[in-house]
């Protein structure tokens, strides 16, 4: 509950942090909201579907605390990267960040892939 709870706190501070900030005139054209959405969408897909796959006690470190899968999940999405929801969730905030055409939403963005990069080796 306390890492579910803790994602819509992060969620909620992303667009609070992009709701105050200019957008990028650049970032206002068809192609940005077709990027974006394909963004959001491709990371979404990949959010739910590794949701899917592992289960509430696998999407939720359920490894951590002792409750481990049978076997290794490599069907979709971990056919695609080893780390589906790191990448989905990095891909809607980028999805988000374009659709509203705002740049800090984009260095936030690359704040987020950066922490979770440096979560994926510890956890490797």
């Amino acid at each position: 509950m306390v890492i579910f709870s803790l994602g819509i706190i992060r969620d909620f501070f992303y667009e609070q942090a992009l709701r105050d900030q200019p957008a990028l005139d650049i970032l206002q054209t068809p192609t940005t909201k077709y990027a974006a959405g394909g963004l959001f969408l491709t990371g979404n897909v990949l959010v739910i579907t590794s949701m899917w796959a592992l289960g509430i006690t696998g999407t939720y470190l359920g490894d951590y605390f002792g409750i481990l899968m049978d076997s290794r999940v490599t069907g979709f999405p971990f056919n695609i990267t080893d780390a589906p929801m790191y990448h989905g969730s990095a891909l809607s905030f980028l999805g988000t960040a374009l659709w509203f055409g705002k740049p800090a939403g984009i260095l936030l963005t690359a704040f987020v892939f950066l922490m979770y990069q440096i979560a994926l080796r510890f956890e490797e």
